[in-house]
């Protein structure tokens, strides 16, 4: 037989038996792998050759479209000093990788696996108003669809920055946007879409803690394309979070307090115009009320771009940043006004107001022995016209006469009867005829005595009318002081009442507006 003959037999049965080898192999490797279980099967299948990398397509032209939602679950605090809020939320995204897709009949009908993150390409998706990093639990796992769709879900705690507006405290109306777009990759890479409907979004509140002090009214959504400086275009999707603060615990803390000392003070007025005790009321109330300011000042919310209406701002003030239209319809922004709150500003002007008017009241009625008369101007001003307009007619006295310095001859005559130092009198008694009948004339030592007696009288009348013109000076100064007092108070109270008015208005306005 030839040498070649043996050469083909050799080989033939060579390949006869490594194809038997390997049919043996590959029906083991079957019964094996038909004895795992199907998950480590499926994980091995999809994580083998895996290349996290790389963004999971086909095509490169082809973006990866990342779904994404967010649902409010709690406000945790809003730092109107460092314009800073914090939210708790449940962040939810998904996208499509394809080189994670399977056939379920092949996996024992597994249609969703869940995997490492970290084992996969995960979407470098932001917040753009990051601040901090806050306290976030750590979710390791995704959900997989065999058709390739990943679910990622976890809760997260945002700490973001953010522009509040606290004019209207505390019936404020605060909207914060959450901006999530991709940090590095372009629209050509990853898109972003919205996961739910916005009407849906908007009105979710199911898992809202509604019990703290800012209630939710709202998220709304946006979706824009926007470039930096390169000719590179950008995806982001907006999510304004608008939130109401609750006013009831500042309105009984702050307000009510704030009101029954303006109240007390208006009260203050009924106190007599003449009495001292009315300036050490109005004294006492300014303490008090400066004393409350210093108690509450750590409640009341600091902030450096605006004004509050109650409340107190940093001395720093700049002009706010304005809102974006999509949600302006939401809120109304009066502008900034002063570096502390204007409503306590105004009620401890109007104490300061009523105060100075109190010491110029005291000071007009203040009886003094060199007190001028009351002007015949200021008489007619006070007593006539003003009194009239106040329809306070019964204070205008009648018209009174001087009063003298001197008394008459007349009056000493008819004081002092017969003995009056006229012709006839006493002086006269000695040259006057005297008939049959007529008594003698006293003797020259009792005429003197009479005289300074006369003289002494005379005094003391002139002292007691003195005295009667200084009590009605300053009768007349009263009564100036009592009108003056009645006009001050009701221009006080119709300035009170105009600002409890105004206010009322603005807050009703902004509670349901």
């Amino acid at each position: 037989m030839q040498p070649w003959l043996w050469q083909a037999l050799l080989a033939l049965l060579l390949a006869t038996l490594l194809t038997q080898g390997e049919a043996r192999q590959r029906a083991g490797a079957q019964a094996w792998n038909s004895s795992r279980p199907a998950l480590l099967r499926l994980s091995d299948h999809l994580l083998g050759n895996y290349k996290k990398s790389v963004r999971p397509v086909r095509d490169w032209r082809k973006p990866t479209t990342v779904s994404i939602d967010v649902i409010i679950y709690a406000i945790l605090s809003v730092d109107e000093k460092n314009q800073v809020l914090t939210t708790y939320i449940w962040y939810r995204q998904c996208w499509t990788d394809e080189f994670l897709q399977w056939n379920p009949e092949d996996f024992d009908n597994i249609t969703k696996l869940s995997i490492p993150t970290d084992s996969i390409w995960i979407p470098d998706i932001l917040i753009n108003e990051f601040v901090d990093v806050g306290k976030s639990p750590n979710i390791p796992y995704v959900y997989v669809q065999h058709q390739g769709e990943v679910q990622n879900y976890k809760p997260l705690q945002v700490v973001t920055a953010c522009s509040l507006d606290i004019y209207n405290f505390p019936f404020d109306v605060q909207n914060c946007s959450l901006t999530f777009t991709s940090w590095l990759h372009t629209i050509q890479d990853i898109n972003i879409t919205l996961w739910r409907l916005p009407e849906k979004v908007k009105s979710d509140k199911s898992v809202f803690m509604n019990q703290g002090e800012w209630e939710l009214l709202g998220v709304l959504t946006q979706y824009r394309r926007f470039s930096m400086e390169s000719s590179d275009c950008y995806a982001e999707m907006k999510f304004y979070v608008v939130i109401r603060r609750r006013p009831l615990f500042y309105a009984v803390s702050l307000l009510l307090p704030s009101i029954f000392l303006m109240v007390m003070d208006i009260v203050g007025f009924y106190l007599p115009p003449d009495s001292g005790e009315r300036v050490s009321f109005k004294i006492t109330l300014l303490l008090g009320y400066s004393v409350f300011l210093i108690i509450v000042s750590d409640t009341l919310p600091a902030t450096a771009i605006g004004t509050p209406l109650i409340g107190k701002a940093t001395p720093e003030e700049r002009a706010q940043s304005g809102k974006d239209p999509a949600s302006s319809h939401l809120l109304y922004r009066p502008p900034a006004l002063a570096s502390t709150g204007v409503y306590f500003v105004v009620c401890m002007a109007l104490l300061v107001i009523s105060l100075a008017e109190t010491i110029l009241i005291v000071r007009l009625v203040h009886k003094q022995d060199l007190q001028q008369p009351v002007p015949p101007w200021l008489r007619r001003l006070v007593l006539e016209r003003i009194a009239r307009l106040l329809c306070l007619q019964e204070q205008v006295p009648s018209q009174r006469l001087p009063a003298t310095s001197q008394p008459t001859k007349a009056d000493d005559c008819s004081a002092m009867g017969n003995h009056c130092n006229h012709p006839g009198g006493p002086q006269n008694l000695e040259k006057t005829p005297r008939g049959s009948g007529s008594p003698p004339p006293p003797p020259r030592e009792a005429s003197l005595a009479v005289r300074g007696l006369l003289q002494e009288l005379a005094s003391i009348r002139h002292f007691l009318e003195k005295r009667d013109e200084i009590r009605e000076v300053a009768r007349d100064w009263l009564r100036v002081g009592s009108v003056l007092d009645k006009l001050l108070f009701r221009i006080y109270l119709l300035a009170v009442l105009a600002y409890t008015i105004t206010l009322v208005s603005l807050w009703s306005i902004w509670q349901y507006s």
